[in-house]
């Protein structure tokens, strides 16, 4: 497990927005093929070997392979045969500190916008996911006070809208591997399959939402995706002025 912690804050007259993001990696298995009925995490073609256990022990074999083991230079690693195959390869990039760059005044209100990126790449022959979930609800908080999470009024909300008693929290990932409900078409998410910068917007949730799917193996570059982060205030509410938290996680997982 990696874990990237970064915290960034926003000075303004009346209101300091501060974001904290942490970014997990978690490594799981893949599988060369399923059904309802079964999957196979990877197959061989040989004369002997199987799975043997007992009170002690447990032991996978196999006979008849040729040319297996694990190779290595300065270049590649190679791992041979169906034994060695076992192992998904999986990595996430740190995340740069998300900056809150747009100044919110208490009484005319406005929004303050922040981004940050992380690169997946894998080897994995069925690809990743990718998710966000906040520790909190609502996400963003300073002790008692809170700024509510967007609710959108679409799946999701193409633009981010405030209200004049509004004040909210979203976020609108963007890249290559975003899921369906982020992309659009005619200024309609979840629908077509464009990603319009800075659209689809939705908040933030206790429970995990999946924001990019890779569809298989994407050495040697990777996939970057980006998230938004956006907070509008209106200008008919008090927001107490100070630090205000939001601590999310990213988490990554072969399939």
């Amino acid at each position: 497990m990696l874990s990237f912690s970064y915290l960034t804050s926003l000075t303004t007259n009346a209101l300091v927005i501060t974001v904290l993001v942490l970014s997990v990696l978690t490594v799981s298995q893949a599988q060369v093929r399923t059904s309802p009925s079964y999957q196979l995490e990877s197959d061989s073609i040989n004369f002997a070997g199987g799975l043997s256990t007992s009170t002690n022990y447990s032991l996978e074999s196999t006979a008849g392979e040729i040319a297996t083991g694990e190779s290595n230079s300065p270049s590649y690693s190679l791992r041979a045969g169906y034994q060695q195959m076992q192992e998904v390869f999986l990595s996430m990039t740190a995340p740069a500190s998300v900056v809150m760059y747009d100044g919110i005044g208490g009484i005319t209100g406005g929004e303050s916008n922040g981004t940050t990126s992380v690169v997946i790449l894998t080897d994995s022959p069925s690809g990743y996911q990718l998710t966000i979930e906040a520790e909190s609800a609502p996400a963003m908080q300073k002790g008692i006070d809170t700024i509510a999470d967007y609710v959108p009024a679409g799946d999701p909300d193409f633009t981010f809208t405030t209200g004049v008693t509004d004040a909210h929290f979203g976020y609108s990932p963007s890249g290559p591997d975003i899921t369906q409900a982020f992309r659009d078409f005619g200024g309609v998410c979840n629908t077509g399959s464009v990603d319009t910068y800075l659209s689809c917007w939705d908040g933030l949730s206790t429970s995990p939402r999946i924001i990019a799917l890779g569809s298989g193996g994407n050495q040697p570059l990777g996939a970057t995706t980006t998230i938004h982060f956006k907070v509008g205030l209106g200008g008919n509410i008090v927001v107490p002025a100070g630090d205000y938290v939001a601590t999310t996680t990213l988490t990554a997982l072969p399939l």
